[in-house]
């Protein structure tokens, strides 16, 4: 699957506004558009248009810890474009983008310990799970020095 990741302006930010996932997946995710306030006004984290064809198919957000670790957070891809690749290939090119990034030790993310879907793709991605917690949510981190 050919994905493209783009920075969220004034030519797309409607589109990542409406994407809408599965009744089932709602309480896994939050809404694009709170999650466009955090980018916007939070200060840490950096929101991604995910683009096939030309087309929003999906969002994303990234920031940088303390530690220098980099985490991928909010993925949501469009109730109509799920089950095509889109979130595996999104979590692929994002964390390789990061761990491209001078300095960092690993690529972290969390998840609720009850979406068993979003936890088997992030450990067959080569995710971790460390026994860490982000509120109610594990943490799974890619280590870029096991990878190289």
């Amino acid at each position: 699957m050919q994905i493209d990741l783009e920075p969220v302006g004034a030519g797309n930010w409607r589109a990542c506004a409406a994407l809408t996932v599965r009744p089932e997946q709602r309480e896994f995710v939050s809404d694009v558009a709170y999650s466009l306030c955090l980018c916007h006004y939070g200060g840490l984290w950096h929101p991604l248009a995910v683009t096939v064809g030309g087309q929003v198919a999906g969002f994303c957000m990234w920031a940088v810890d303390d530690d220098r670790s980099r985490w991928i957070g909010g993925i949501v891809v469009d109730r109509s474009r799920q089950r095509q690749g889109i979130g595996r290939a999104l979590v692929l090119a994002l964390r390789d983008r990061l761990a491209a990034e001078p300095g960092t030790p690993d690529v972290a993310l969390s998840y609720s310990p009850r979406n068993t879907a979003a936890r088997a793709l992030y450990l067959s991605l080569g995710f971790a799970e460390t026994g860490e917690t982000e509120g109610d949510e594990v943490v799974a981190r890619w280590s870029v020095s096991r990878a190289a």
